[in-house]
């Protein structure tokens, strides 16, 4: 489904790359964690493949299609989702009215549907009493539950993270880690997650490290 050919990204100074020639394939399906210690590039990676940032070498192919291809903006508006560390949601609107415009954003199928959104958010554990509540009287968790729904909610086949379970206690995790093995399992989207909790990263079906400019596949 998505895969790197020969990516490489550095700063200023090509002699000093993050990481170079770098050939993965992520499919469809499947559950992807990405660990490294902090500065090795994990978020730069996640920036890539998210059409956030452009790669200073190599590509990146969705299908058939390379980014250049395709275009960043549409890439993201169509084909990717992004679930950050800090939410990222629409503060002044509640749990429905945030995924009623990202649905509207990105033209998903179901665009305009509040049953469709609230059956999401309710599947989330996002109740009747919350759904219309502003987001910032939601508890941590409970915002992350709500940027997962969004992620489900739109048609994106990709769904990336940026260490979605750093905020949040035990319990908490586990919910979100087995929520975002729903979209990959149940939904066929293709997760990557990227954490520096070993735990978080068991629980995905594939794991990575990233260290001295390469990856190394772990399970």
């Amino acid at each position: 489904m998505l895969k790197t050919q020969n990516l490489g990204y550095w700063y200023q100074d090509k002699s000093q790359p993050l990481f170079q020639d770098l050939n993965l394939t992520f499919d469809e399906g499947q559950s992807y964690a990405i660990l490294g210690h902090s500065g090795t590039g994990k978020t730069t990676f996640l920036s890539l493949i998210a059409g956030l940032d452009k790669p200073k070498s190599g590509d990146i192919w969705l299908g058939d299609r390379s980014l250049k291809q395709i275009g960043l903006t549409n890439y993201r508006r169509h084909d990717v989702s992004i679930v950050f560390q800090a939410y990222n949601l629409f503060t002044y609107m509640s749990p429905l009215n945030n995924l009623l415009t990202a649905m509207a954003i990105t033209g998903a199928e179901h665009a305009g549907d509040k049953f469709f959104a609230r059956r999401t958010l309710n599947s989330l554990g996002i109740g009747e009493d919350l759904v219309e509540r502003n987001v910032q009287h939601l508890s941590g968790g409970q915002q992350q539950r709500v940027a997962i729904a969004r992620a489900m909610a739109c048609d994106a086949p990709l769904v990336v993270a940026d260490e979605p379970t750093g905020n949040l206690d035990e319990d908490n995790t586990q919910e979100v880690i087995d929520q975002f093995q729903q979209l990959a399992h149940q939904q066929h989207k293709c997760v990557i997650i990227v954490t520096h909790e070993p735990d978080v990263a068991a629980r995905c079906d594939h794991q990575f490290r990233l260290e001295n400019k390469q990856f190394t596949q772990l399970a």
